[in-house]
């Protein structure tokens, strides 16, 4: 599979996207447009260590709904990212099996390694 979920409002989003000059047959998921799925989610927590790890503490709804000082479990990570497309982390990028979260540097060098070789 050859995905990429992502916000087509997000400035950092259309960054990597540009960066990662990602091939024609990649299939492309705006999550505001196009909700996220349970089962695209259990797919990408099939890829990784945990829902938790898709998950963006960043959101300003995790600020809003005062989530830091709730103790969170693994249904809650994953419920909330399926509630609401702001909670989970991007981009989220799945190429041939492996899995890349996020923005850091380092995920999207990793991940333009794996695409690009």
């Amino acid at each position: 599979m050859k995905k990429i979920y992502h916000l087509s409002t997000c400035d950092t989003c259309k960054r990597i996207i540009k960066e990662l000059n990602l091939p024609e047959d990649f299939q492309f998921q705006d999550i505001k447009t196009e909700a996220i799925t349970e089962k695209q989610i259990e797919e990408m927590r099939s890829l990784t260590d945990s829902y938790e790890s898709l998950f963006s503490k960043r959101a300003r709804l995790y600020k809003e709904l005062d989530l830091k000082n709730k103790s969170l479990t693994e249904d809650d990570y994953k419920n909330y990212i399926i509630e609401h497309y702001t909670f989970l982390k991007r981009p989220v990028i799945i190429f041939n099996g492996t899995i890349f979260i996020g923005n850091s540097k380092k995920v999207v060098e990793a991940a333009k390694k794996a695409i690009h070789g």
